[in-house]
């Protein structure tokens, strides 16, 4: 079965949106299953300053998780996947501390980045949900 983009896409959000540890795992081992790679980082703290170390978290976290291989091409197409779901959620968290997670998933030449967050402001929480896809070569 051949996977698109938008079966990568989803796969991202279902890791995202996974509510523990262990529904992360065995989402990822679902997918797993069915030929996507996938992956699972936790984020928190100002958005803004913490910008690069999220983008830091996501590239380290490809790369353990055979998501991604080391290379350059790879690493560019998940900072900026990652930077991208960022800057589609940055203009509600501007000065805020967040708390949520990136989920991760590749398949073939498809790689999806999702970024999904709480926004804390007092009691007051906003989520919000960043998503981007880039096409990398199956193969370096």
């Amino acid at each position: 079965m051949k996977l698109d983009s938008i079966d990568v896409a989803r796969a991202s959000v279902e890791i995202a949106i996974s509510s523990s540890r262990t529904m992360e795992e065995e989402q990822i081992q679902k997918l797993k299953e069915k030929g996507i790679k996938g992956a699972a980082v936790d984020i928190g703290g100002n958005l803004i300053q913490s910008i690069p170390k999220i983008i830091e978290r996501a590239i380290i976290a490809s790369r353990k998780t055979g998501v991604i291989k080391e290379s350059h091409v790879y690493d560019g197409a998940v900072a900026g996947a990652a930077r991208e779901a960022i800057m589609q959620v940055a203009m509600k968290a501007n000065g805020l501390n967040v708390g949520g997670k990136i989920g991760i998933a590749r398949s073939g030449e498809h790689l999806s980045v999702c970024i999904f967050m709480s926004i804390g402001l007092l009691h007051l929480n906003e989520v919000v949900m960043g998503l981007a896809h880039r096409s990398v070569p199956e193969h370096i």
